[in-house]
């Protein structure tokens, strides 16, 4: 089974800088994506701080969903990461360093567009090694109150979600999305944040979300009919294709490409903040039941099969797993191996483990 992607990591051509306010502290926010060393990942520095220490942008580091995905160590702590990591995993950046003097990503626009768009004036440099990548072999399922996530083996990475909102606005959303740097850029990149009005105040009098504005966030008004927003909305289902848009960004954190299809469905949401916590849960099942594999990519040769089966321990050059013999790779062609039989543990005991 075969999957046609550029199998090898890519980093930033030159570095890109940005300025914007933090969605919950008001305060300005100096941010820089720089290029890093193949197989470094995403890495977060606080320069205001410990500008020698880093975050790795990986869902271990994950500590709290409530309003936004905030990452941290016994340091420090980074938040509202969700647009700026769609944005890098969207372009099909593996490997980059951020540097930032405050403790969350600017809020931007709302969305990640601006993000994209800087990440798209550099460029991206292709590295000598190659990507790893997690493909779900089984479907997984999660289940929290009113909302559901399920991912099932598909060749690509796909998000179709669903969302379902007791007003005149929003109402009943659905939207499907398979990733490309193109896709990425026209249908989900500009989709904006959104929350009620009420919520927002209520917000502001705890002393949060005191950078939000109708420059980043759409307002839905008290009467549940429209949006205070002069400008209206960027699609009419701008509200589904964000919620797309973070799950993108949260996924990103698994570390590297997921081969799957993740469908989110929600019915009438009473706390919007915690379908993120979902989202990194299920990804936890998922890095659980998988094994990261290097992929095989052969210019010349044709891959010798063994009763349909490799030779040999998966190593850094090596390719173990279900095998289409006789057919030929090059450099856009990659093989995915299925996990071992003792990694592919249980749904049942892969969902209680992540709970």
């Amino acid at each position: 089974m075969t999957f046609s992607v550029d199998p090898f990591q890519y980093t930033l051509r030159k570095p890109v800088s940005c300025c914007g306010i933090g969605l919950h502290s008001g305060r300005t926010v100096n941010l820089s994506i720089k290029p890093s060393s193949e197989n470094n990942g995403i890495r977060f520095f606080r320069t205001d701080v410990l500008p020698n220490h880093h975050i790795q942008a990986h869902m271990d580091m994950v500590v709290d969903t409530r309003l936004a995905t905030t990452i941290g160590n016994d340091l420090f702590h980074i938040s509202t990461t969700e647009h700026l990591m769609a944005a890098l995993h969207g372009f099909g950046i593996d490997n980059a360093d951020i540097e930032l003097d405050s403790a969350e990503v600017p809020i931007m626009d709302g969305s990640a567009e601006p993000f994209f768009q800087l990440i798209k004036t550099s460029g991206k440099k292709k590295q000598k090694s190659l990507k790893k990548i997690l493909r779900v072999i089984e479907p997984i399922s999660y289940t929290d109150g009113d909302k559901l996530i399920t991912i099932s083996p598909y060749n690509g990475f796909k998000i179709t979600g669903e969302i379902c909102f007791n007003d005149n606005v929003i109402e009943k959303q659905k939207y499907s999305f398979e990733l490309s740097a193109e896709k990425f850029g026209k249908e989900i990149s500009r989709a904006r944040t959104f929350g009620y009005v009420e919520q927002v105040e209520e917000l502001w009098a705890n002393g949060l979300a005191l950078g939000s504005s109708l420059e980043n966030v759409i307002a839905i008004h008290w009467n549940r009919k429209s949006v205070l927003n002069e400008d209206g909305l960027r699609f009419d289902d701008e509200f589904i294709r964000h919620k797309v848009l973070d799950v993108v960004g949260d996924l990103a954190l698994l570390g590297c490409p997921l081969l799957g299809h993740v469908e989110q469905a929600t019915l009438p949401v009473h706390c919007m903040q915690h379908g993120r916590r979902q989202v990194i849960e299920v990804a936890g099942a998922t890095h659980r039941l998988l094994t990261v594999v290097q992929v095989f990519v052969d210019r010349q040769r044709t891959l010798p099969t063994v009763g349909g089966i490799l030779d040999g321990e998966c190593t850094d050059h090596q390719f173990h797993g279900a095998a289409v013999g006789g057919e030929k790779f090059d450099r856009h062609r990659i093989q995915f191996a299925r996990a071992p039989q003792h990694r592919a543990v249980g749904l049942a005991q892969s969902l209680r483990a992540a709970r």
